[in-house]
């Protein structure tokens, strides 16, 4: 079985994926952030690195997504492929920060790539305003997230809930993270996990 979680920056995807992981016994697959080549210089030069930043994201989960579905276990996923195509990228290019070829070349390769891959048996998206997000991001206190703009945030906080009102490539789970602290607080992570094992029996 298949799990991802969805979410903006900050909305506490890694960490729900790890307590998932655990609780559950599940296999974790975590984005490549930290062993990302193109993740620091992004954030300093937006415009001459965002598609190279793109086609690493999108290239690392296409082979996350073949392993999945080749292995026998039951795997948590950090992250969609979906929100590398839908979100990322033609944010990237409706702010300006990667050009019309770039961004063309990226939107057929995404969809060759479609072609072969599978959508998760469920999704849990982590609903998140942008105070809440902000909060996160400073909490966490990862030297090259300090430049993120509000702005940025909000663009993304909206082509995300664009992506999940029309969402039908499988069952979808949506947590509010500005009301459950499933972070710090266990009776809030228990929600969750109740959540998931009503919609997880539903699948068998």
């Amino acid at each position: 079985m298949h799990i991802a979680v969805a979410g903006n920056i900050g909305s506490g995807k890694t960490t729900l994926t790890t307590k998932l992981a655990k609780h559950y016994g599940w296999e974790a697959h975590y984005e490549d952030a930290d062993t990302n080549p193109y993740l620091n210089d992004f954030y300093e030069d937006m415009q001459r690195w965002s598609f190279n930043l793109q086609i690493f994201f999108v290239n690392s989960r296409f082979h996350q997504i073949q392993e999945i579905r080749q292995g026998s276990k039951t795997v948590i996923q950090d992250r969609t492929i979906y929100e590398d195509a839908y979100i990322f990228a033609p944010n990237l290019h409706a702010m300006g920060l990667m050009t019309t070829r770039d961004y063309e070349n990226y939107v057929s390769l995404f969809r060759l790539m479609s072609q072969f891959i599978q959508a998760p048996d469920l999704l849990i998206y982590l609903r998140g305003s942008v105070p809440t997000l902000v909060k996160q991001i400073q909490k966490r206190g990862r030297d090259y997230e300090e430049s993120i703009r509000l702005d940025y945030l909000k663009r993304l906080n909206d082509r995300y809930e664009s992506w999940i009102s029309t969402y039908e490539e499988g069952k979808l789970l949506i947590v509010d993270v500005d009301d459950n602290n499933f972070e710090d607080n266990d009776e809030d992570l228990g929600k969750v996990i109740q959540m998931i094992d009503a919609e997880i029996n539903g699948l068998f």
